[in-house]
């Protein structure tokens, strides 16, 4: 139960001691980290991946979000900017974009260790942003959304702009 997982989260263990390193252990320690913090008023909203209209894959709301929550963070591979431009081109090619600028020194490699966050699509006008925090990206809703309605936002992306956007049809940005 979540409150099981909670109380062994709350207990502290340090590397080698009580199986630290097994499987198990790696299991339960990932759980914990995606629980939120007992500071949190509410936990995360929960979300869905399945087929989107605007582009392959995208993220939905299971449950009504309201205005500003933090929705998931954008997890990845932080990798220096001076490293991510051979894996931002081969990502490109294949019509992606999923490193995610994190400030002038870092970016965020979402095809490493990401979660479904890198399948939120792009809008124009979209119904959420993005909130740097130290290193750490948080999707937050920019209005309600309802439950079923499809997450995007914009993703300000620089460089030559070769995907087009479909958020709307004849929509002629491109990303």
């Amino acid at each position: 139960s979540l409150h099981e997982e909670k109380s062994r989260c709350d207990k502290p263990r340090s590397p080698g001691v009580n199986g630290a390193s097994s499987p198990a252990f790696r299991a339960i320690a990932l759980r914990c980290l995606r629980m939120p913090s007992s500071r949190s008023a509410r936990p995360l909203p929960r979300i869905v991946r399945r087929r989107s209209k605007l582009h392959g894959q995208g993220v939905f709301a299971k449950e009504v979000i309201t205005k500003n929550t933090r929705i998931i963070d954008y997890a990845g591979e932080l990798v220096r900017n001076s490293r991510s431009g051979a894996r931002e081109a081969r990502y490109l090619a294949k019509g992606a974009i999923w490193v995610f600028r994190v400030n002038r020194t870092w970016s965020r490699d979402a095809a490493v260790d990401g979660n479904i966050a890198r399948f939120i699509n792009h809008a124009c006008k979209p119904n959420c942003w993005f909130q740097v925090v130290d290193k750490t990206i948080w999707i937050r809703a920019s209005r309600s959304i309802r439950a079923g309605e499809e997450l995007t936002y914009d993703y300000r992306t620089e460089g030559d702009h070769t995907i087009p956007c479909r958020c709307l049809p004849g929509c002629k940005t491109k990303l």
